[in-house]
């Protein structure tokens, strides 16, 4: 692979992760996430490894990566599963910080992780 088609494949896998924030954003209901746009997305390797990430929030897409180590050898994917947890000890960094994790499978075989981390005004307690 050369330089070009190198460039032209991390910006395909980076363009995923801006789609997947549009989608979020317009289908939002919280003025966080609608208005003040304080989410992030990224797409992970089948090992939990960031593939790639979009221009959002620096905080929620650094410690994403802590959290998918965590998080991908604990438990038996299957195609349909989504995971959503706000554990600040799990690579997360506070309770309102909601990471939602569903693989991706092909042929079977889970290939990646779709990952978005939103912060949420209200979570009780």
């Amino acid at each position: 692979m050369n330089a070009v088609q190198l460039s032209l494949a991390a910006h395909r896998l980076e363009s995923i992760c801006e789609e997947m924030g549009a989608v979020l954003q317009r289908s939002a209901l919280s003025p966080n996430i609608k208005d003040r746009l304080d989410f992030s997305c990224a797409l992970f390797d089948r090992h939990g490894e960031l593939v790639a990430q979009a221009a959002h929030i620096p905080v929620h897409l650094g410690s994403m990566v802590y959290a998918m180590r965590d998080v991908v050898g604990r438990l038996d994917w299957h195609d349909g599963d989504i995971v959503v947890f706000n554990d600040p000890f799990l690579g997360g960094t506070h309770l309102p910080d909601i990471t939602m994790v569903m693989p991706v499978f092909m042929q079977g075989r889970c290939m990646a992780y779709v990952v978005s981390r939103a912060h949420h005004a209200d979570v009780g307690g």
